[in-house]
């Protein structure tokens, strides 16, 4: 790697010096945005995992996890954010933990949002308390964010959303209504699960701008489930698309009442779901994200258009109305015949396009070769895009990679680049972090946060998938450990 630029950056930040990998990997240059500078010995160094990003405007702000412990958690939040449109990037941490001057022993699973209203930029995590380091069911684990008023350069202390130290919280997502017509307009939501109640589903609304967060509400069915994503429409209705608590079903609910209240879940699809190769922590998750006419999307990872389940693709669904959705549909990433598994997809939808004409950019994981071991498969980062709304799609370009897993950071789930990863498009840019890695050397790891140079067109294409379904069901049980913390 050769270094491109030096940044000063501000004082709650530390100065970076930006890499970049120019065609080391794949098919296009690649910017460091980040690095774990932490030296705990009680974390696995330099590790950075599970990045989630939002751009509006002129800024993109990232966030993930620095430090990662194997049995849950990470030494503190990062952030990486850029005020000129992914020219240049200032990095920092939350000091949200013990080792950065914060009140928790670890932090996990960032999600950011914005608050136009407020003109506020949030960043919402998990903040652990371990009564018992080696053993992840003493863990008492409260929802928060952090907030930043100058544009995502420096962060305030903890906010809590639902922080009572005695539960243990996991899968925090947080969005807010930037429509100014929208009756809503700068509530920001954030849903988690409660892992205490068997993943009870739970949504908290703010109209502050995030400096006080409303009771903790389940939906009208008492949901079980992780990993929801909430969306706003222009009218000010939210869509959380969210997976079951056995990871069998992708399911839905909504509010039409500026979250006073929340719906029974409404069924998405089943999830037919290939069991990763080699132990790489994955999970089918949704990724979703709503066009400027409200129209939701939602994709995962699943297997039912390849025979016997025996690789997953990246599939998708829609929705107007986040009650009645569209048939699955494969992303053709490559013929349902190529052997190749795709996983952990981060969808990103232009927010000035809509419907048929709908911007829509998906980066991913995948192993070329899906009959791989944990010392023969090999890891790579991908990307498609669209500009009708899903009907057709872009030749894939591989991003980054191979990399072997013994590379990544280890956890008491496999190892790890994230559990999800995010793209959000500006200026017709797609822009998505995520961890690649190098061979360990020192006794340290080499996984870090980079993005495309200048962020990738979505330029659409013809590529088009009409293949039937043919595998009516995971090749594995139903999970009754889903992946936490």
């Amino acid at each position: 790697m050769t270094p491109l630029r030096v940044l000063a950056v501000a004082a709650a930040a530390s100065l970076f010096v930006l890499l970049g990998a120019v065609g080391a990997y794949a098919n296009v240059s690649l910017t460091q945005i980040s690095s774990d500078t932490f030296t705990n010995t009680t974390s696995q160094h330099r590790t950075e995992v599970e990045p989630d990003t939002l751009a509006v405007g002129s800024t993109i702000v990232s966030a993930f996890q620095e430090g990662r412990f194997f049995q849950g958690g990470a030494s503190d939040i990062g952030f990486s954010t850029s005020t000129d449109g992914g020219q240049n990037f200032t990095r920092g941490t939350l000091k949200a933990t013990v080792f950065s001057g914060g009140p928790y022993d670890r932090a996990s699973d960032a999600s950011v949002a914005f608050d136009a209203k407020h003109g506020v930029w949030l960043i919402s995590w998990l903040g652990a308390i371990t009564p018992n380091p080696l053993v992840e069911s003493s863990f008492k684990v409260d929802v928060l964010v952090s907030r930043s008023t100058d544009g995502g350069l420096t962060w305030g202390p903890p906010v809590a959303v639902d922080a009572p130290g005695t539960q243990f919280f996991d899968k925090n997502w947080t969005t807010c209504d930037n429509t100014p017509t929208s009756r809503f307009y700068g509530n920001c939501y954030t849903e988690f699960d409660n892992a205490s109640l068997t993943d009870l589903v739970q949504m908290s609304t703010s109209s502050d701008g995030g400096l006080t967060w409303g009771p903790a509400l389940g939906t009208a069915n008492h949901t079980l489930g992780l990993g929801g994503q909430p969306v706003v429409q222009p009218n000010g209705t939210v869509v959380v698309p969210i997976i079951n608590a056995f990871e069998t079903t992708m399911l839905s609910f909504v509010s039409a009442n500026g979250g006073a209240s929340w719906s029974i879940t409404h069924v998405i699809s089943d999830v037919r779901d290939h069991a990763n190769s080699g132990g790489l922590r994955t999970s089918p998750l949704p990724s979703a994200e709503t066009d400027a006419a409200g129209n939701v999307y939602v994709a995962w990872q699943d297997c039912r258009f390849r025979r016997g389940c025996s690789s997953n693709d990246i599939v998708l669904s829609k929705s107007s109305d986040g009650v009645h959705w569209s048939g699955v549909s494969r992303v053709p990433i490559d013929p349902v015949t190529s052997g190749a598994d795709h996983f952990i997809p981060g969808l990103g939808v232009d927010p000035s396009t809509s419907g048929a004409s709908a911007h829509l950019g998906l980066t991913y994981h995948f192993y070329p070769s899906a009959a791989c071991t944990a010392a023969t498969c090999q890891l790579d980062v991908g990307f498609i895009s669209s500009t009708n709304g899903g009907a057709t799609w872009s030749t894939s370009t591989q991003l980054a990679g191979p990399m072997t897993l013994s590379w990544l950071a280890s956890t008491n789930q496999g190892p790890m680049v994230g559990d999800y990863i995010a793209t959000s498009i500006l200026a017709g840019q797609a822009w998505g972090p995520f961890a690649v890695a190098s061979a360990p050397s020192g006794g340290l790891f080499d996984e870090a946060m980079f993005v495309p140079t200048g962020g990738l067109p979505v330029t659409g294409g013809s590529n088009a998938a009409t293949d039937p379904v043919v595998s009516t069901s995971s090749d594995h049980p139903a999970s009754t450990a889903p992946p936490t913390y």
